[in-house]
Protein backbone atom coordinates (compact mmCIF):
# COMPACT_ATOMS: atom_id res chain seq x y z
CA UNK A 1 0.00 0.00 0.00
CA UNK A 2 3.21 2.43 0.58
CA UNK A 3 4.61 1.82 -2.86
CA UNK A 4 0.83 2.56 -3.92
CA UNK A 5 0.89 6.13 -2.30
CA UNK A 6 4.06 7.05 -3.49
CA UNK A 7 2.96 6.43 -6.85
CA UNK A 8 -0.18 8.49 -6.11
CA UNK A 9 2.10 11.38 -4.73
CA UNK A 10 3.90 11.49 -8.05
CA UNK A 11 0.87 11.49 -9.98
CA UNK A 12 -0.63 14.06 -8.42
CA UNK A 13 2.68 16.18 -8.45
CA UNK A 14 3.17 15.91 -12.33
CA UNK A 15 -0.24 16.46 -12.91
CA UNK A 16 -0.31 19.47 -10.93
CA UNK A 17 2.86 20.93 -12.41
CA UNK A 18 1.17 19.62 -15.78
CA UNK A 19 -1.82 21.76 -15.27
CA UNK A 20 -0.04 25.33 -14.13
CA UNK A 21 2.01 24.89 -17.33
CA UNK A 22 -1.03 24.61 -18.89
CA UNK A 23 -2.88 27.62 -17.66
CA UNK A 24 0.60 29.68 -17.39
CA UNK A 25 0.93 29.08 -21.12
CA UNK A 26 -2.62 29.74 -21.83
CA UNK A 27 -2.61 33.32 -19.93
CA UNK A 28 0.35 34.23 -21.49
CA UNK A 29 -1.15 33.26 -24.86
CA UNK A 30 -4.07 35.46 -24.21
CA UNK A 31 -2.11 38.30 -23.39
CA UNK A 32 -0.30 38.14 -26.45
CA UNK A 33 -3.64 37.81 -28.84
CA UNK A 34 -4.95 41.40 -26.63
CA UNK A 35 -1.85 43.21 -27.40
CA UNK A 36 -2.25 42.68 -30.93
CA UNK A 37 -6.01 43.50 -30.47
CA UNK A 38 -4.55 47.11 -29.45
CA UNK A 39 -1.78 47.38 -31.89
CA UNK A 40 -4.65 46.93 -34.82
Amino acid sequence: MDGFNIVMVIAIILFARLGVRLVVGYKQSKKVEDEEDEKK
